[in-house]
């Protein structure tokens, strides 16, 4: 496998900025193959969990941990992927994949995600290293201010973990460090093409409105870590199992195989959904 994917510029605009887009990461092809999939596989639709914003909106997403030998497995095991998350972790450590969602937020009715940091939920799986920590969303519908993209505050990575408490049923960062944040730093609208990718850090602030529009916005994320990066809370083993990759044709050669017996989250079973376990 090539230890190689993003250029020299690329890795020093992910560690400036806290995030990296990459245009055309997945062909049509295999964006066509991958939403289909999405919409007509029934266990992401059993599993998918409701979580409410501050306006009683609903975000609907799946979340599973052990990438299998599915389409959705070879995208978050292609070589593409492990190469690029492996030189932005940079740790020297085999990659490992922690959990993969897929992000369904319906046209009209689609909630919002609040300001958030990724490390902010994962704190409380006690992760001890968040620049050990990535997150990758591969766009499967185009993403626009219109349809509540994702949007970030340029390097507000650098910032830390900041305090989050829940917003709704949601977990948000403290408003007055992202109100600070949003003084000083740029906000970005991460609007993106089916096919992109996202690649972004574990501490970004970022956020993205309900979509209000008629056309959906569907995405997987899929988040890595370092071998090296241990969480002390997580009772999952994707995490510290390094990653078996497959060669990047797999996604298009696969033929077909459900998620049905996946390893699908329960939200009782997360920590970082618990009110109790969060500082008051």
């Amino acid at each position: 496998m090539s230890s190689t994917f993003l250029s020299t510029a690329q890795i020093e605009a992910y560690h400036r900025d806290g995030y990296l887009i990459v245009k055309n990461f997945c062909t049509q092809a295999e964006v066509d193959k991958l939403y289909t999939t999405a919409l007509q596989d029934d266990a992401m639709a059993k599993n998918a969990l409701d979580l409410n914003d501050q306006t009683g909106k609903k975000t609907r997403l799946s979340l599973w941990f052990t990438p299998g030998n599915d389409v959705f497995g070879y995208l978050t095991r292609s070589e593409r992927m492990v190469a690029g998350v492996g030189q932005l972790l940079n740790s020297g450590a085999p990659v490992c994949h922690f959990h993969s969602k897929l992000m369904q937020k319906e046209p009209k009715v689609g909630g919002a995600w609040e300001w958030h940091q990724d490390y902010g939920y994962w704190y409380k799986n006690q992760f001890m290293f968040p620049d050990q920590l990535i997150s990758v969303m591969v766009a499967l519908t185009p993403a626009n201010k219109e349809n509540g993209c994702i949007q970030v505050i340029k390097g507000s990575h650098k910032m830390g973990r900041v305090n989050h408490g829940f917003a709704g049923e949601q977990v948000g960062a403290d408003q007055i460090m992202v109100d600070n944040a949003l003084k000083t730093m740029d906000l970005v609208y991460v609007e993106i093409e089916a096919g992109d990718a996202l690649f972004f850090h574990s501490n970004i602030l970022h956020r993205s409105e309900a979509n209000l529009s008629n056309s959906p916005r569907w995405s997987i994320i899929s988040c890595y870590s370092a071998q090296t990066n241990l969480a002390y809370n997580e009772t999952s083993n994707s995490w510290h199992t390094p990653i078996e990759t497959v060669p990047n044709e797999a996604i298009m050669d696969w033929t077909s195989s459900s998620l049905a017996a996946a390893d699908f989250l329960k939200k009782e079973n997360d920590p970082a959904l618990k009110p109790t376990q969060w500082e008051k």
